[in-house]
């Protein structure tokens, strides 16, 4: 009986002590796994918020997969072109919150303007919020290009003060959904005509509108470039 006992107790013991053979290899295994790397997009330097982030502002930085978050952006395409929605440190991994890809704030450098209503001769009524769009001034020296570059809209606002859009179909859903069709539809249907269109202008670009327009000697022609679908596709 005693010698039963005595085998069973040496059975038991030794499967505890395979037991715990197997689990320090588990925790050993999982200690390695959390110490291999994987690569997340950092910036190289310090970046404002509003600061629209190219190449060559980021960088690849290795990181042990234990700190791994789902948030993070490992990959450049994630990161570039799009703006940075609070400062972003140097070294600190960027997360996908962080960002904007509809480039409503206005950039670094840049403010934004509402254009008074005197200064325009014509808009097109199918700007929407965060559309590009290619200024003409139109005067007594003959018409002209305003500015080379295309300018962000930051809003477009109709007489009762409301967004213009399609109620039923917004555009900036459709926008997040990348959903072209319904980007297209919304543009055919709005809630309103659009009498007040927010621009966003760097101050020089904003003193030369101002000096154009402000005798009344020009006036602005507003109209929508087919860009503002094309580069988010």
């Amino acid at each position: 009986m005693s010698r039963r006992r005595n085998l069973l107790i040496s059975l038991v013991a030794g499967i505890l002590s395979c037991l715990l053979v197997y689990g320090v290899y588990l925790l050993q295994v999982r200690q390695v796994e959390l110490q291999q790397t994987t690569n997340v997009v950092v910036p190289k330097g310090f970046i404002k918020a509003g600061t629209l982030i190219t190449s060559d502002m980021i960088e690849m930085k290795p990181i042990f997969i234990g700190s791994y978050d789902e948030q993070m952006a490992s990959r450049a395409e994630e990161v570039i072109g799009r703006e940075a929605v609070v400062p972003l440190g140097t070294n600190e991994p960027i997360l996908h919150w962080k960002l904007d890809r509809f480039q409503l704030l206005p950039r670094e450098g840049q403010y934004t303007f509402q254009v008074p209503k005197e200064y325009i001769l014509s808009i097109s009524n199918g700007i929407r919020a965060g559309d590009r769009v290619r200024i003409y001034l139109s005067g007594k020296a003959g018409p002209r290009i305003m500015f080379e570059e295309e300018i962000v809209v930051a809003s477009v606002k109709s007489a009762a003060n409301i967004e213009v859009d399609d109620p039923n179909n917004t555009h900036f859903l459709s926008k997040l959904n990348g959903d072209e069709e319904k980007m297209y539809a919304s543009r055919r249907e709005a809630n309103g005509n659009i009498e007040q269109i927010n621009l966003n202008l760097t101050e020089e670009q904003w003193l030369r509108m101002d000096d154009a327009c402000r005798n009344q000697d020009g006036k602005l022609v507003i109209a929508f470039s087919n860009m503002s679908d094309i580069e988010e596709r």
